[in-house]
């Protein structure tokens, strides 16, 4: 029986006679910011309406609270961590692989309402923030009698 792979008319490596020259350019035409083999941190969201509030739970594992900002400006949340990295090497140890991520990772979205930022609130446990945003009180249209 034949073993199927599956066809990339972009491998180098089919018509490169000395085999190495795909590893020059990996990943260079799809992610060329980042490098293989490095973890990604991404912050995973859901958000939830009621009628008086956006409820935000995002996943930022491996962040200490001190290290996470919010900000409001009118209808627009952003959120940013920074994860830093802890270097104990012990005398005769060696890494043989580090999958943990540090670094700064920002994610920022758009409301449909103004958030009304003095009674907004957040809170951190077990890696997950959780805001709660109060929809800022809607003004009503006022008609003007033309005279």
């Amino acid at each position: 029986m034949t073993k199927l792979t599956r066809y990339d008319p972009f491998n180098v490596a089919r018509v490169d006679p000395f085999g190495d020259i795909d590893d020059l350019f990996k990943g260079f035409f799809m992610r060329p910011v980042v490098m293989e083999g490095q973890p990604q941190m991404q912050i995973k969201m859901d958000v939830k309406e009621d009628g008086n509030a956006y409820i935000v739970h995002a996943d930022i594992p491996g962040v200490k609270k001190e290290d996470i900002q919010v900000s409001i400006e009118g209808n627009q949340v952003s959120i940013s961590a920074e994860s830093k990295t802890e270097k104990e090497e012990k005398k005769g140890e060696k890494v043989l692989r580090s999958e943990r991520y540090y670094g700064k990772v920002a994610r920022r979205f758009t409301l449909a309402n103004d958030v009304d930022e003095a009674k907004a609130h957040a809170k951190y446990n077990d890696g997950v923030l959780e805001l709660t945003l109060p929809k800022k009180a809607t003004t009503s249209a006022k008609k003007l009698a033309v005279q």
